[in-house]
Formats: C-alpha cells, sequence, structure tokens
C-alpha cells in the first residue's frame, strides 16, 4: 500500500482563480501542482513550514487560553486537524470557518490582543498569511525541493 498524501488543503483553493499563492492553504501555486509528486519527508517538512507561519502570524493577535476549549469546539464544528498540529495553527483553521458564528471568543478558548472580533481577527491573520506566504513564493527556486533561500 502507498504512503498516506497528507495535504494542507481546505478545500478553498484561489490558485483556480489566478492567484499565485492559495488564499486557503497559503501554498503556492506551483507546491499545489506538484504535491502528489513530493516526497512523504517533503511534505511533512512543507506542513511544519506551515504550521510554523500560521503559528507566529496567528501569535501576533491571539493566544489560546484554553486548550481543551479549542479542541472541543473544532470537533463540535468538524473542523480537520492534525494532532501534532500547533494550538494557533489549529486556531486559524476554527477563524478561517466560523469567524461569522463565533460571538465570544473565549467560548472557544481564544483570546484576542486587542479585543478584536473573530471576523477582524481573520481578516488579519489572513491579510498577514497572504504576505508572509507571497514573500516565500518569491524565495522559491525549485519548487520540488520547497527550501527557502534566504535574500
Amino acid at each position: 500500500m502507498g504512503e498516506r498524501i497528507i495535504s494542507p488543503c481546505v478545500g478553498l483553493c484561489s490558485t483556480t482563480l489566478g492567484d499565485p499563492v492559495c488564499r486557503g492553504c497559503q501554498r503556492v501555486d506551483s507546491e499545489i501542482r506538484d504535491w502528489p509528486a513530493l516526497s512523504c519527508e517533503q511534505r511533512q517538512r512543507r506542513m511544519l513550514e506551515l504550521d510554523r507561519l500560521r503559528s507566529e502570524v496567528a501569535g501576533r493577535f491571539l493566544e489560546v487560553v484554553d486548550p481543551a476549549s479549542l479542541e472541543a469546539q473544532l470537533r463540535r464544528h468538524r473542523i480537520r486537524f492534525r494532532d501534532a498540529q500547533p494550538l494557533l495553527s489549529r486556531a486559524v483553521e476554527l477563524l478561517r470557518v466560523g469567524r461569522g458564528r463565533i460571538r465570544d471568543l473565549s467560548c472557544y478558548g481564544l483570546a484576542g490582543h486587542e479585543g478584536e472580533d473573530a471576523v477582524t481577527l481573520h481578516e488579519r491573520i489572513t491579510a498577514d498569511l497572504l504576505d508572509a506566504a507571497e514573500r516565500r513564493r518569491a524565495l522559491i527556486s525549485d519548487p520540488l525541493d520547497l527550501t527557502t533561500r534566504e535574500p
């Protein structure tokens, strides 16, 4: 049996609309195209990079104050996450899916640094994620290598 192909895809691929970086998963268009050809190690490395990026960006705007509540809400709303996925990366997914329905972040185990609502947090995090992914895109020399080069 072949190895399972993990993917950060969230079913919201904006590269089909011409975006060079997907608004859903923050991969560049060549990464999405070449994902099935990557080794398990390459895919895992990229997943870790995406988790680090999401955690770093989300950490500028919010914090996880109750990990158990966050996980319970992810399960309740059937938002997929990985066991090894950092909490802030999970929070990004929760905001992506539930931003319009979340009234009280504390019920979801989250707290915004500036008291912003879920919609505003999602907008700010998404904008920073896309900026960072676009900068990363400019540094990728070989899509199958997926290692970024220092400017």
